[in-house]
């Protein structure tokens, strides 16, 4: 029973190693995403709470903790209690199969790149839950219009990671990684890089898709209805979701953990580091999209996942296929 007990304790102590980073993480790169706008529209951004602004993340935290928690009379009270914890709580498990080196992964499985997909996947739910919960009809148009997008563009994800699979012949995100050492797949996959790009725009909801939470039509979409410390914990998931979406595209396109030039002093560098360094880079592209790119109008957004994007990856995903094969190239699984 003792060695049990140790082993629990020994797992527990691997997830708080993970969540608590990436917990500090997302409450930072909200400072970041605020200091890029800035620099972008010649602004001075956050710069007064602790140097350099760096203390604001904490000063927005304690608002939300100490703001009232309002339940509207009329709403589903479990429903609208349980969203923003589902939320969250999706947006964290998936990290359980981000690998940071070729040793630190909290769970090394073989589907790891479908457990990503199905997590992402049930991620609408919480939105969907909180939409509906709320009982009035902004949120609810907001929520509705959050799913119907969520869903197309993880088709088109979906299609984008089968050209990364094909050339690996592996569903572990390792794997996908080790595959890289020669040549990082954003050169030969370039056109699904972008695309990939575009639709993690849109699945995390962000500009210029953040059509869910446009003010001029729907409020604030499926979140008007909340406040407090339920409402951070929609934001929480949001940003631990535009992260991972980060991660994703540095594991599937950018080598992951793998150095760009193995030769010193580029070698020395801790593997982790390498895949942190490769998320702010993304991060840091997602906030000047937000900043430089104007809103698109709903029926554009689902006109650019429907009739273009998803017709070009599957396209690729025969000239991929095709070329590994003629050139005996495909993968020995």
């Amino acid at each position: 029973m003792q060695h049990y007990f140790i082993i629990l304790a020994s797992e527990i102590y691997k997830i708080l190693f993970l969540l608590i980073p990436v917990l500090v993480t997302v409450a930072m790169i909200v400072w970041l995403d605020r200091r890029v706008w800035a620099f972008v529209q010649k602004r001075r951004g956050p710069n007064v709470v602790g140097p350099f602004g760096l203390l604001q993340s904490l000063a927005d935290a304690l608002k939300y903790i100490f703001k009232e928690i309002i339940i509207p009379a009329s709403s589903n009270k479990v429903i609208f209690i349980l969203a923003p914890i589902v939320t969250m709580t999706l947006a964290l498990i998936a990290w359980a199969v981000i690998p940071f080196s070729d040793e630190f992964v909290l769970a090394d499985i073989n589907v790891g790149i479908l457990y990503i997909f199905a997590v992402s996947s049930l991620g609408v739910y919480g939105i969907i839950m909180g939409g509906w919960a709320s009982n009035s009809k902004y949120p609810f148009l907001g929520s509705i219009r959050s799913a119907a997008q969520m869903v197309s563009y993880e088709v088109s994800i979906g299609v984008i990671i089968i050209n990364v699979l094909l050339c690996v012949g592996s569903l572990n995100l390792s794997d996908i990684v080790l595959a890289q050492e020669k040549i990082w797949f954003v050169i030969p996959l370039f056109p699904m890089f972008v695309i990939f790009f575009i639709s993690a725009l849109a699945e995390t909801n962000r500009p210029p898709f953040d059509l869910p939470e446009a003010e001029a039509e729907l409020v604030a979409g499926y979140q008007t209805e909340y406040s407090g410390m339920m409402y951070a914990m929609f934001w929480l998931g949001e940003y631990a979701n535009i992260l991972l979406m980060c991660a994703l595209g540095s594991i599937l396109f950018l080598g992951g953990w793998l150095s760009p030039i193995n030769m010193y002093p580029f070698d020395i560098v801790p593997s982790p580091l390498w895949l942190i360094l490769k998320i702010l880079f993304l991060f840091i592209l997602f906030a000047l999209v937000k900043a430089i790119v104007p809103r698109y109008r709903y029926d554009q957004l689902m006109k650019l996942g429907w009739k273009i994007f998803l017709p070009f990856s599957l396209i690729w995903v025969v000239l991929t296929a095709g070329y590994l094969m003629y050139f005996d190239l495909l993968p020995m699984v």
